[in-house]
């Protein structure tokens, strides 16, 4: 908000933010002599978290779009492309993580702008959700939908149901609820609330969005490791484009 790019903020408001997994929108990766020019992998590094790109646009200095950082090891990666006629390319990040031995299913995904771009792209994620109904299944990041009546957050509480929906857009003074964290099964949600913190209020223009999850909830206890709780999924930060 102070008009200036610094990937280290953005490094700073995760590590306030101690989650396990995390997706980001608008990630920036062009070629340059300063370290922090690729951010993808600069955060990556100076966070030690394990980075899936999802990068969709493709501009003459190097790839723009959304990605995850995680803890957890990686089983399986996807990519869907939900690129809408006329319109910037998108696409959303499919993973299989091993969360302390039970296998849980991550999307993070950043819809367009036009109201049908959304509805399409909506679509393209819930056939992907119903490809692997027994998996949990967390879904998330910036749906850029702000009528609450809309279609498509209709069609996603029928799926996960209706979990909290915290203001987070614009940082400075929060009314719309942009981010979106969904999880089958909901009954682990333990709370889902926006990170507020000085720093993330001048970092982004979005205040990034915290879920704790109890795997517990997840089912499959037998195959949970002994000692294994809370975990956290946060979908934040998007650079301020030049």
């Amino acid at each position: 908000m102070d008009r200036r790019r610094k990937p280290a903020r953005i490094a700073q408001v995760i590590r306030e933010m101690n989650v396990d997994v995390l997706a980001l929108q608008e990630v920036d990766n062009q070629p340059g002599d300063d370290v922090e020019s690729m951010q993808l992998e600069y955060l990556s590094d100076v966070l030690e978290m394990a980075a899936v790109p999802g990068l969709r646009m493709i501009r003459r200095t190097g790839e723009y779009g959304n990605a995850i950082l995680t803890r957890f090891p990686i089983l399986a990666v996807r990519r869907h492309d939900l690129s809408f006629p006329l319109c910037e390319p998108r696409g959303a990040i499919d993973v299989h993580l091993d969360v302390y031995g039970r296998t849980v299913r991550v999307i993070a995904a950043h819809l367009g702008l036009r109201r049908r771009e959304r509805r399409f792209q909506w679509q393209r994620v819930l056939e992907a959700v119903a490809s692997e109904k027994d998996i949990p299944t967390c879904v998330l990041g910036d749906m850029n939908e702000w009528y609450r009546g809309a279609q498509t957050l209709k069609e996603a509480h029928a799926v996960f149901g209706e979990p909290p929906a915290p203001p987070a857009f614009p940082s400075f003074l929060p009314l719309l609820a942009l981010t979106r964290i969904w999880v089958r099964p909901p009954e682990a949600i333990v709370a889902i609330e926006a990170h507020r913190s000085s720093l993330a209020k001048v970092a982004s223009d979005h205040l990034p969005v915290r879920a704790t999850i109890d795997v517990r909830r997840l089912g499959g206890v037998e195959n949970v490791k002994r000692g294994a709780g809370l975990w956290a999924l946060g979908s934040g930060q998007k650079e301020q484009r030049r």
